[in-house]
């Protein structure tokens, strides 16, 4: 239940339109419903200004298909993230309108609306194998109503290409930088650019890397200021928080 829905809701009931035994019926599973496996915020919305988000991983296709059904029954947009194509096949049996966004590893209950704001989120990402992290945190910003440029595959190895996007960065309102490796383009962009930057490291490396930690300790000690750091390969926490930045309350 989200604030356009619980609005129309009102409405109906102030108008006649709905009896308050309808209304009540309709708001059963309000501020939470309990599936036995789960139990479902279904006040988020209303609070934070986006509906509770499914983390796919860990989950069977079956819990993942009812809670995306609950959630997805007012209409508001629901988003599975770490999702695989055998779950989206069962999701799309029950939800023809649902998307996957692959590269993301994200399910949408429906596209993304158009954008509610001007402002723009930069999507960042020093190589090629760090795009799903960075497509997971540029389509939650998309999701969450706010246009993105995605800016990939511009790692310090070869800084020029970083430094031909100049216009982009400097036109964003907030950027999500992501890299592996030793994780040092978060503190190159963060010394272009007045905006601010939320790095997140990955896990993409050799050895020494440790699966993320060289470039999460890399970031945590940047010098350039203004740069706050999610966990390693958390995308989604990276979009969710440039969106939360970029749109004021109006916006929300």
């Amino acid at each position: 239940m989200d604030r356009a829905s619980l609005r129309r809701l009102l409405e109906e009931v102030q108008s006649g339109k709905l009896e308050i035994g309808a209304a009540l019926e309709r708001l059963k599973t309000f501020p939470s419903e309990d599936l036995g496996f789960a139990k479902l915020d279904t006040h988020r919305a209303l609070r934070r200004g986006f509906p509770e988000v499914i983390f796919s991983t860990g989950k069977t296709v079956e819990q993942i298909v009812q809670i995306f059904g609950s959630l997805a029954r007012d209409g508001q947009q629901v988003m599975a993230t770490r999702a695989t194509e055998d779950v989206y096949a069962a999701i799309k049996r029950q939800h023809p309108g649902a998307v996957y966004r692959a590269e993301a590893r994200i399910i949408l209950a429906s596209e993304p609306s158009p954008p509610r704001t001007d402002k723009r989120v930069a999507v960042v990402s020093g190589g090629t194998s760090d795009i799903p992290v960075a497509e997971e945190a540029a389509v939650t910003a998309e999701v969450m109503g706010c246009p993105v440029d995605r800016i990939y595959d511009v790692g310090v190895a070869g800084i020029h290409r970083l430094f031909s996007a100049r216009d982009t960065l400097l036109a964003a309102n907030v950027l999500v930088v992501v890299a592996g490796m030793e994780g040092a383009l978060a503190s190159v962009v963060g010394g272009l650019v007045s905006r601010p930057i939320v790095a997140v490291p990955t896990s993409v490396g050799y050895g020494a890397s440790f699966e993320g930690l060289a470039a999460l300790l890399a970031m945590l000690n940047s010098c350039s200021p203004g740069v706050a750091v999610m966990n390693i390969d958390n995308g989604f926490g990276a979009g969710y928080f440039a969106a939360t930045v970029n749109l004021d309350k109006n916006d929300a």
